[in-house]
């Protein structure tokens, strides 16, 4: 026997909820196939001793023995440590303490009180797309992330998405997302020099440059408070609402975290979501014509409790929803034991939800491929509503995002229409 080769291996998978023990077995299952076509032995192992989920694998290659130590370092692992708030990031007590603190931004009366900021960037969308009708085509996704960054920066710190600071942050997520197609949010925090980085060196500096921003604007923010001055929206509700347990506010670089947890994970589903609802209003020219006597009927001095009176708008954004979700696919943990359709589920078990399935499944829906937003006024819209819709991703943590996100689309789609024709 030769001399034994010895290597580790850490594999970081990135944003991916699937437990470590998958990777392990899809590992195991590739493994063996290629061992079989390459006529090598191969033998897989349980990792023991300190460290990450792993494990081992030994192998016969051409006389000679090999180790290999795999270790997987999930993104839950990897910023859990220096990202300490993010409500996305956590689970148990210290989520139930997020959410502590951060429900109480997001209640009714509050929504009430972000609405004008939110109609505010409404009406800047439109007079940035005005000066472009009559022209050639327009990329219509590019005009709906500005106008979804410009809701998140007023309602969270009452600037437009013009002000200096609100444009860089904008500017590098753009760059961000460019250089790193799948989201990996432990890009965004320090790891020690010795943990391979898959990203390159684009996205960290994009990823460093997002932080200090944020950190910027918290800072200035807190500063504000002490001087009394800070104006009574998002941000300044959350950093002055203490748990009703430990009577403890978020720390700074807690806030700095849920800044970056809003803007990733608001961003690009209400982009998305409305890019979509312009398109199939644009494609079906007589619901664009509804919204826009809707959105005439109200007139731009609309107030909060007049968004009841959208109804054709709500059935435009939910059947928009319902095609296009912004979170297409998500996989979630069973918390407990279940029996599922004839199935034992055990208790942490790996639960893949396609909302983008759900939603046209020919079993439950009528026209399950086909815009149509009265079907919500029927017997099985209304069923499926209840039984088979999942718009914004439906978890615990997501509710408060869930319900402005679904503002913003109500009010950008209105206004959108109101004052400017689409054609695809």
């Amino acid at each position: 026997m030769g001399q034994s080769f010895k290597r580790k291996v850490f594999y970081i998978p990135g944003y991916d909820p699937i437990h470590p023990r998958r990777y392990r077995e899809l590992y195991r299952a590739e493994s063996a196939a290629q061992a079989a076509i390459s006529g090598y032995d191969i033998h897989l192992s349980a990792k023991t001793g300190p460290g990450g989920y792993g494990w081992f694998v030994d192998s016969e290659i051409d006389g000679r023995s090999t180790r290999a130590e795999f270790e997987v370092m999930l993104w839950s692992d990897l910023v859990r440590a220096s990202m300490r708030s993010g409500i996305l990031a956590t689970n148990g007590a210290e989520w139930e303490r997020q959410r502590r603190i951060i429900d109480p931004a997001f209640e009714g009366g509050r929504l009430r009180e972000a609405y004008p900021a939110i109609s505010a960037a409404a009406e800047a969308a439109v007079a940035r797309l005005a000066p472009k009708a009559g022209g050639g085509p327009v990329e219509i996704e590019a005009e709906t992330s500005f106008a979804a960054a410009d809701v998140i920066f007023r309602t969270l710190f009452s600037i437009p998405i013009e002000d200096r600071m609100a444009r860089q942050v904008f500017e590098e997520f753009k760059t961000y997302q460019r250089s790193q197609p799948v989201v990996n949010l432990a890009a965004f925090f320090s790891l020690p020099s010795w943990v391979p980085r898959p990203f390159s060196r684009r996205t960290r500096r994009s990823a460093e440059v997002i932080r200090r921003l944020i950190t910027e604007l918290t800072d200035k923010r807190a500063e504000a408070l002490a001087a009394g001055t800070a104006p009574n929206d998002l941000a300044t509700k959350i950093m002055t609402t203490k748990d009703p347990i430990t009577g403890q506010l978020f720390s700074a670089s807690e806030m700095v975290d849920q800044v970056a947890i809003f803007f990733l994970a608001g961003h690009e589903t209400s982009a998305s979501a409305l890019s979509w609802a312009l398109y199939l209003m644009a494609t079906h020219p007589d619901y664009q014509e509804k919204v826009a006597r809707e959105g005439a009927a109200l007139g731009p001095q609309a107030r909060f409790e007049d968004l009841r009176a959208l109804r054709v708008t709500r059935d435009v954004f939910r059947e928009t929803l319902r095609l296009y979700p912004p979170v297409p696919m998500m996989v979630i943990e069973a918390a407990q034991a279940e029996r599922f359709r004839g199935r034992d589920v055990a208790s942490g078990s790996q639960v893949v939800l396609s909302p983008w399935h759900l939603h046209r499944h020919m079993r439950l829906w009528d026209n399950p491929d086909g815009f149509d937003p009265e079907r919500w006024h029927s017997e099985n819209g209304k069923h499926c509503q209840r039984a088979a819709y999942i718009h914004f991703l439906r978890v615990r943590g997501s509710a408060p995002g869930r319900v402005l996100r679904c503002l913003r689309g109500y009010c950008c789609s209105r206004d959108c229409v109101r004052l400017i024709n689409l054609h695809p």
